[in-house]
């Protein structure tokens, strides 16, 4: 059991510095919505919302717009066993959320609530549910029983069905400034230099916990690895075959987003020539190079290939990655046309 108020909000989840406006609107309201979609891109702190979200609602006796963590209620939630909330998500990482998994949520909603209080659902992402699964949400969503709150977690709200959306409020979860984002950042990762801070910062779009889940797995040496390959590719010294054999062990939306935003700066550049928008620093020399050699229109074409290949990965498609991979590279080492 948490020792303390403070030991129990940070057990709970952290309101970080550029949610706390947000926070004190949702946490001021004396009635709410029965059913909440908190969007934003990934890596902002929206789950650590909704769980702080979660914990008030379930709370018996609030204080200062927070959970107690000293009630029954608060004591269940720190142990894992609250009977009144359900959190729905994939069973497994990057998989879909399935339609028997929205069922028992609907069994759960019917139910009474055991405390006597509310009952909240979380569920997160939302874009996982498969088409089935997000209708058999439809009727809880619209009508959910008894003193019910879903509160959903978004990172590309575009993906859910119209009429899921509709069902909710829609709360826009705010980005944090890049100062914001550097100093958060450099506090959570101390060992780092001020440069590979802001690398990592780069490659999750701004986003801070994302850039610290991307550290984590390594992705400043993923990215070398990769730069590192396509600089041979395009020297002949290494084949699309053997070099998409070789970054088997590499998430593949991370490669995708890659080459996506390479190929758009390869637009922007041949258009502008503008050496100040080649994106970070490993790729300077190789962009221009392919701008020079590479028509427009060839790159157009790669980037929609790029861009409908990346919708199959995020759709969890069931695609062979390798043979995927290799007509990635084939296509990229055929840019630069002869003379």
């Amino acid at each position: 059991m948490p020792c303390c108020l403070s030991c129990w909000c940070v057990a709970v989840a952290e309101i970080y510095p550029w949610q706390t406006t947000l926070w004190q609107q949702l946490a001021g309201r004396q009635q709410h919505a029965h059913a909440y979609l908190l969007h934003g891109p990934a890596g902002i702190g929206k789950r650590a919302l909704a769980e702080r979200l979660r914990a008030l609602l379930l709370c018996q006796k609030p204080v200062d717009m927070a959970a107690c963590g000293a009630c029954k209620g608060c004591h269940l939630l720190a142990a894992g066993s609250h009977p009144d909330t359900f959190v729905l998500e994939p069973e497994e990482v990057d998989k879909a959320i399935k339609v028997d998994q929205v069922r028992e949520l609907v069994g759960f909603v019917v139910q009474t609530a055991q405390l006597g209080g509310r009952k909240v659902v979380l569920v997160e992402p939302t874009e996982a549910m498969n088409l089935n699964a997000a209708n058999a949400l439809l009727k809880s969503l619209e009508e959910p029983a008894g003193n019910t709150i879903l509160l959903l977690v978004s990172h590309q709200p575009s993906r859910l069905l119209p009429t899921v959306r509709s069902r909710c409020v829609q709360q826009a979860c705010p980005l944090p400034s890049a100062e914001a984002s550097l100093l958060w950042l450099q506090t959570a990762l101390p060992e780092l230099a001020v440069a590979q801070v802001q690398e990592l910062l780069v490659l999750a779009a701004g986003s801070p916990l994302e850039a610290q889940r991307l550290h984590g797995q390594g992705v400043l040496a993923q990215r070398e690895l990769v730069v590192d390959g396509v600089k041979k590719l395009l020297k002949g010294h290494v084949g699309a075959s053997q070099l998409a054999e070789s970054w088997n062990a590499l998430p593949l939306i991370l490669v995708f987003d890659w080459f996506c935003a390479w190929a758009q700066l390869l637009l922007r550049y041949q258009l502008t020539e503008d050496e100040n928008g080649l994106g970070l620093a490993d790729m300077h020399k190789v962009l221009p190079y392919l701008a020079a050699k590479a028509s427009p229109a060839k790159v157009m074409a790669l980037q929609d290939w790029l861009l409908a290949q990346r919708q199959k990965v995020l759709g969890k498609a069931n695609l062979n990655r390798v043979l995927l991979l290799e007509a990635l590279l084939v296509q990229w080492a055929s840019l630069p046309e002869p003379g």
